[in-house]
């Protein structure tokens, strides 16, 4: 059965419309396969087609080798490109900028389709023949069977890596604001018996669900305890906190200790401090 290649060039048109789809709507396993051949199969395959649009320039199985190839080399160079743009290497920039290098080439693969007779056209053939493959040199058959093999390890390993992501670095972000929100002009001096408002923050970036408490420490003496709930990856916990000086004194050491679950040492090896004036009312 033979496939006019015009018509694979629209259907590759047809698939990358519907790309835009998935990546908008949702997050499954054709959004992952879809994306696999966008990125390693089209760019390249509708590339070959506008510069070798005839039968003669190339068979079925160099166009395949070749489509994987060239695609492999485009999109980084979009890629590059982006990268010196105010849209940067992000998920629609590189998706709208590989769209429309499909969109471009697949229409001057058309183009150079249509101009050539029936004859001269690069169709698609789907046949295997064993008497014929039997009588396919040793050396060739190798190499074919070898192409094949190369071309589903690349893809099953593009797929696990899309699949299981490697974890980035575990670590918690801490902090402490202002009653503004920012991280500077904090208190330097209250009154002896008022309450002194503090913004805590914590982000956790520990790949799991984890528990947080933080403890509030003056010149060595424990003051507050703050219990967070559990939260999870990525997310992010941040609320106005109180306490209250004990006696009256200058530059006073203000600790907040972070605590991780139920550990009985704190997470950093320091704490976070500030230095107030506690002065009688």
């Amino acid at each position: 059965m033979e496939v006019d290649n015009k018509k694979i060039v629209l259907a590759i048109v047809v698939f990358t419309l519907l790309l835009f789809v998935l990546v908008a709507f949702t997050t499954g396993g054709a959004r992952i396969a879809l994306g696999l051949l966008f990125i390693v199969f089209f760019p390249g395959y509708v590339l070959l087609s506008a510069l070798f649009p005839r039968r003669v320039d190339l068979g079925g199985m160099e166009r395949m080798a070749l489509s994987f190839g060239l695609s492999i080399a485009v999109v980084p160079l979009i890629g590059l490109i982006l990268n010196y743009t105010p849209w940067g290497i992000r998920l629609y920039p590189v998706l709208f900028s590989i769209t429309i290098f499909v969109f471009v080439t697949s229409a001057m693969a058309y183009y150079r389709t249509h101009k050539l007779s029936a004859s001269e056209r690069f169709n698609v053939t789907f046949k295997f023949n064993l008497l014929q493959w039997a009588r396919v040199p040793t050396l060739n058959k190798a190499l074919s069977i070898s192409l094949v093999v190369a071309i589903a390890a690349a893809l099953g390993c593009l797929g696990y890596v899309v699949v299981t992501p490697k974890q980035g670095e575990k670590f918690t972000e801490f902090y402490i604001l202002n009653i503004e929100g920012k991280a500077e002009d904090y208190p330097k001096q209250v009154i002896l018996g008022s309450p002194v408002n503090i913004i805590i923050g914590i982000v956790n970036h520990e790949h799991q669900p984890t528990s947080y408490s933080v403890a509030v420490m003056t010149d060595g003496n424990a003051n507050a305890r703050i219990a967070v709930s559990t939260l999870a990856h990525g997310e992010k916990w941040q609320e106005m906190v109180s306490f209250t000086p004990q006696h009256a004194g200058k530059m006073q050491n203000v600790q907040f200790w972070l605590y991780k679950e139920y550990d009985t040492e704190s997470h950093f090896a320091d704490p976070l401090h500030l230095y107030i004036d506690v002065i009688e009312p």
